[in-house]
C-alpha cells in the first residue's frame, strides 16, 4: 500500500462514504487536508468561505437539503468557536453535519498551546458526538463512525478534531472503500395496528410531522395515509416543506407565532400522531398546548431515536422507528375515511390565515408573497435567518412537493444567506430565494464574496426596515416608548451587492417589485433586492403603533 499523509487518507475516506462537497475557511492547522483537496476538484470540492460561522451554516443547510452530512473544515481556536453557531443550528434542526477542526499536535497538548481548546469539552453539550483522532492509522475508523453517527437515529452534527501531527503523518493504512450502511428501524406490526385502530376511532385526530431523514417515498406515504384516513396534518416548526401545502389535509405549521387556529387544533385534538419530531418548545406552544408530562390528548410518538420517546411527554404508544418505514407500514393498515368535518374545518382555518391586511409602508409583503406564490418555480428553495421578517416565507408561502425551506430551528440570525449559497452549490439549476432582514443580512453578508467566487449566486430579498424588528416589537410591548439599541443605520445594500458582482436594486414600492424580481431571475450573477418595508409592519396582523398603544393602555 502506498504511503500517504493523514490528510489524503481523510479525504479518500470521505469520498468513499459519498461526500462530494465541503465548506470552510483555511488554517495552518489542517494544511495536509487542504493539500489532499488539491487533486479532487469535481469529485470532492471545497467552497472557500469568508467566516467560519458562514461556512458552518452552509454545511448545516447542505445537510438539510441533501440528506447527506454537510462537511465543514475550520482551524483551531477562533475558527472552531466561530463555527459553533452552525453546530448548534444543526443539532436543533436534527441535521447531519461533520465539522473537522485542525488541532494542536500531540506534543503541544494540555499546555494551553496557541489556540488550543479541548473540543470534546467545548462541543460535547452541543454536538451529537465530539471526538479527536489520536493516530493516523485510525482515521478510517473515526471517519466512518462520525459519518454513521451523524446519519443514524436522530441525525445531528459530529465534531472531529484533527491533530496537526496526525494529519501530516505518513501511513499505508487502507482508506475506506465503500459507503456506510445506515439502518432505519422498522415498527412492530402490533404497534402499527394499534395506532391505525385508534386513529380511526378518534373524533379529532391530528398528525404532527417533521424532522430529517425522510425519503421521497416516505413523504408520499405520509401524504397518502393522511388522505386515506382524512386526518389533518400540521408541520412542526420550520418543517412545512415536507408535506404538500396544497393538500386538503394540510392545516398549517406549529412554530413561532403559531396561528390561533393551529393552536386550537393541537389543544382540541383527542389523538395526536407525532411522526419524527422531538416535541420541542415551538411545536408545543412553549409546552402549554399539551400538558407535561401527561398530555390530555392521546399521544402516539414515532421517532428513529429511542432517546426522543418519553423525553418530555409520556406517549400512549411509543414506536422506535424511522419515518419512512413507519408511514409505509401504517398506510397498509389505516382505515379509509372521507367524512371528517374536523379535517375540513382544519383546512379552512389554515386557508383563512392568508387573509392578512395590507401592510403599511412603501412595500407591502402581503402582495409580494402573493406574487411569489404564483411565480416561483415548482422546485424553488426558500431560505431565511431569524427575525419577524421570517413570518413571510414561513406563514405566507404554500410549499409544493418539490419546493424546500431551509430555515433554522435554532433561531440563528444570519443563516439565510449562507443557506442560499449552499443550496446553489448543491443544485446550481434551482431558483433559490433568501429572505433576510436588514440586521439579519449583515450577520453574514460577507459571504456574498463566497457566492461570487463559487459561482453560486441566489436571489436575496432584504426586508429593510431600519430596526432589529423582533427585539423592537418586544421592547415596545414591555417598555413602550423607551427605544434603546434597536435602531440600525444601514449601508446602501444595492451598491454593496454590486461591489460583489451581484445585480443590486432598491425596491421603493410594491408596484415595482414584479419587474425587479424578473430582472433578478434573469441575472446570471445572482441578485440582491433591497425592499423598503416599514418598521410599522413588524407583524402581519398588528402594527408597531398598535403594539405600543396596547402596552401603554395596560400600563406596560
Amino acid at each position: 500500500m502506498t504511503h500517504r499523509h493523514g490528510g489524503q487518507i481523510l479525504i479518500e475516506c470521505l469520498k468513499a462514504l459519498g461526500a462530494r462537497h465541503s465548506f470552510g475557511v483555511p488554517g495552518e492547522s489542517y494544511l495536509a487536508a487542504l493539500d489532499a483537496m488539491h487533486d479532487t476538484a469535481g469529485v470532492f470540492d471545497f467552497t472557500l468561505c469568508r467566516q467560519e460561522g458562514g461556512a458552518a451554516f452552509m454545511a448545516a443547510a447542505y445537510g438539510k437539503l441533501t440528506g447527506k452530512p454537510g462537511i465543514c473544515f475550520v482551524t483551531r481556536g477562533p475558527g472552531a468557536t466561530n463555527a459553533s453557531i452552525g453546530v448548534h443550528t444543526a443539532m436543533q434542526d436534527s441535521v447531519p453535519m461533520l465539522l473537522f477542526i485542525g488541532q494542536v499536535g500531540a506534543d503541544m497538548k494540555d499546555r494551553e498551546a496557541f489556540q488550543e481548546i479541548d473540543y470534546r469539552a467545548f462541543f460535547g453539550p452541543v454536538a451529537k458526538w465530539a471526538t479527536e483522532i489520536p493516530d493516523v492509522t485510525r482515521i478510517p475508523e473515526y471517519v466512518s463512525r462520525a459519518w454513521t453517527t451523524a446519519l443514524s437515529g436522530r441525525p445531528g452534527p459530529v465534531v472531529v478534531a484533527l491533530p496537526e501531527d496526525v494529519l501530516s503523518a505518513m501511513s499505508g493504512v487502507a482508506a475506506l472503500s465503500k459507503p456506510a450502511v445506515i439502518a432505519e428501524p422498522a415498527p412492530s406490526a402490533g404497534a402499527v395496528a394499534q395506532i391505525a385502530a385508534r386513529l380511526d376511532a378518534a373524533e379529532r385526530p391530528l398528525i404532527i410531522t417533521g424532522g430529517q431523514g425522510w425519503t421521497a417515498q416516505g413523504r408520499e406515504a405520509l401524504q397518502d395515509l393522511a388522505h386515506r384516513s382524512d386526518v389533518p396534518v400540521v408541520a412542526a416548526f420550520r418543517f412545512h416543506d415536507q408535506f404538500d401545502n396544497h393538500s386538503p389535509c394540510y392545516a398549517g405549521e406549529a412554530g413561532v407565532g403559531m396561528h390561533p387556529t393551529t393552536q386550537a387544533l393541537i389543544r382540541e385534538s383527542d389523538a395526536i400522531l407525532a411522526i419524527n419530531i422531538r416535541m420541542g418548545e415551538m411545536t408545543t406552544g412553549a409546552f402549554e398546548l399539551m400538558t407535561v408530562p401527561e398530555p390530555a390528548q392521546s399521544l402516539f410518538h414515532v421517532h428513529s431515536s429511542d432517546a426522543e420517546l418519553g423525553k418530555v411527554y409520556i406517549p400512549d404508544i411509543a414506536v422506535h422507528a424511522g419515518p419512512n418505514a413507519f408511514c409505509a407500514a401504517l398506510l397498509e393498515q389505516v382505515a379509509e375515511r372521507s367524512d371528517r368535518a374536523w379535517r375540513a374545518s382544519a383546512r379552512a382555518g389554515y386557508e383563512a390565515t392568508f387573509s392578512a391586511p395590507a401592510q403599511p409602508g412603501p412595500v407591502d409583503m402581503v402582495a409580494i408573497m402573493a406574487y411569489l406564490r404564483d411565480h416561483l418555480p415548482q422546485d424553488a428553495v426558500l431560505t431565511n435567518g431569524a427575525g419577524n421578517f421570517a413570518a413571510w416565507p414561513g406563514k405566507f408561502f404554500l410549499f409544493g412537493p418539490g419546493q424546500r425551506l431551509l430555515a433554522p430551528q435554532s433561531g440563528a440570525m444570519g443563516f439565510g444567506v449562507p443557506a442560499a449559497i449552499a443550496a446553489k452549490v448543491a443544485d446550481p439549476g434551482r431558483t433559490v430565494v433568501c429572505f433576510a432582514g436588514d440586521g439579519d443580512f449583515q450577520m453574514t453578508c460577507q459571504e456574498l464574496g463566497t457566492a461570487a467566487q463559487a459561482g453560486a449566486q441566489p436571489i436575496i430579498l432584504i426586508l429593510n426596515n431600519g430596526v432589529y424588528g423582533t427585539i423592537r416589537m418586544h421592547q415596545e410591548a414591555h417598555y413602550p416608548e423607551r427605544v434603546s439599541g434597536t435602531t440600525l443605520e444601514n449601508p446602501d445594500f444595492a451598491a454593496l451587492a454590486r461591489s460583489y458582482g451581484f445585480h443590486g436594486e432598491t425596491v421603493h414600492s410594491t408596484e415595482a417589485f414584479a419587474d425587479a424580481f424578473e430582472r433578478a431571475l434573469a441575472s446570471e450573477t445572482g441578485a440582491v433586492l433591497d425592499l423598503r418595508v416599514s418598521a410599522e409592519a413588524l407583524t402581519p396582523g398588528r402594527t408597531l403603533s398598535q403594539i405600543r398603544d396596547a402596552a401603554l393602555r395596560s400600563g406596560g
